[in-house]
């Protein structure tokens, strides 16, 4: 079986940058999956990265140690759906998990090309002279996320221009973390203020165009990392909203070029143990390693 993206959605997605939400999980499911997931991820003897949980990035790659996410990055019905926009020979070079807890700030607008925002280096690199890349994120929902909860928001047709320069320095300062408000809203951007990679400081994202991503557990978005996107604060007392991302390039995408470390959100991490994962199509070990199997030992291949 396949399940692929019809004409009509792969249109759409390249008019507004995004498509979905999808069915994955039955919400019995994923609410299972969710306990212990959860209980997991507080088990770092396997993990990718020698971090404190403590740390923004210890979120990081945990496909590659917890074997419900290995097989979750690996799923057809998100595979199938990347392959109509990407082609078939596809990596997935990253995951990240995104908890907002009660009170949490939002997160602010924000776009993705080399992802070298952080850390100062680029972190893809596509082939070619092509002055634009960008990643697929896969964001599914592993509880219900509503607008009170902290959902994504999107503004469509925003992802083929970048309105920041990720080259420009950024300066991470935790003690910022919850502490900032924005025209009104509380938002910032897990310790670094965004807007200082505004190509125009005085430039302000269109708000009013912005389209909240309400999801049921169990559900999938896809977007382009260069779209323009945020997520709501957390303004319940006692509702965590949790999302796990997973990104996706071609495989001829180069991955963290020319380093075997990276440096962001206050913590280094060694690329020592990393790898990406080919979830579709033909291998390409040349210029990335590619794992056979997870850090736990969940096979890879396909």
């Amino acid at each position: 079986m396949s399940f692929y993206l019809t004409e009509e959605e792969i249109q759409q997605m390249r008019k507004n940058g995004y498509i979905g939400p999808f069915d994955l999980y039955e919400r019995d499911e994923i609410l299972e999956k969710y306990k212990n997931i959860r209980a997991k991820m507080f088990d770092r003897k396997n993990a990718a990265y020698d971090l404190e949980h403590t740390s923004v990035v210890s979120g990081y790659d945990r496909h590659l140690d917890i074997d419900a996410l290995s097989e979750h990055v690996m799923n057809p019905i998100i595979v199938n759906k990347v392959n109509s926009i990407l082609g078939p020979d596809l990596i997935c070079w990253r995951s990240e998990m995104f908890p907002k807890y009660p009170g949490d700030e939002g997160t602010d607008w924000h776009q993705a090309d080399t992802f070298s925002h952080a850390s100062g280096a680029p972190q893809i690199r596509w082939p070619g002279e092509s002055d634009f890349g960008g990643a697929i994120t896969v964001w599914t929902a592993l509880t219900d996320v509503s607008e009170e909860v902290g959902c994504l928001c999107f503004i469509p047709g925003t992802h083929e221009e970048m309105y920041y320069d990720e080259s420009k320095d950024m300066e991470y300062t935790p003690d910022e973390v919850n502490a900032l408000e924005k025209d009104g809203v509380k938002r910032g951007f897990f310790g670094y203020d965004y807007r200082n990679l505004q190509k125009d400081p005085s430039w302000k994202p269109d708000e009013s165009q912005a389209v909240p991503i309400k999801m049921k557990a169990g559900q999938f978005v896809i977007f382009w990392s260069t779209l323009m996107h945020s997520s709501l604060p957390n303004i319940t007392k006692d509702q965590t909203r949790l999302g796990f991302a997973a990104r996706y390039v071609p495989a001829a995408v180069d991955i963290y070029p020319d380093t075997d470390s990276v440096t962001e959100y206050g913590s280094e991490l060694s690329l020592e143990k990393y790898g990406v994962v080919s979830v579709s199509g033909e291998r390409h070990d040349s210029h990335n390693r590619v794992l056979d199997e997870s850090l736990n030992g969940f096979s890879f291949k396909r």
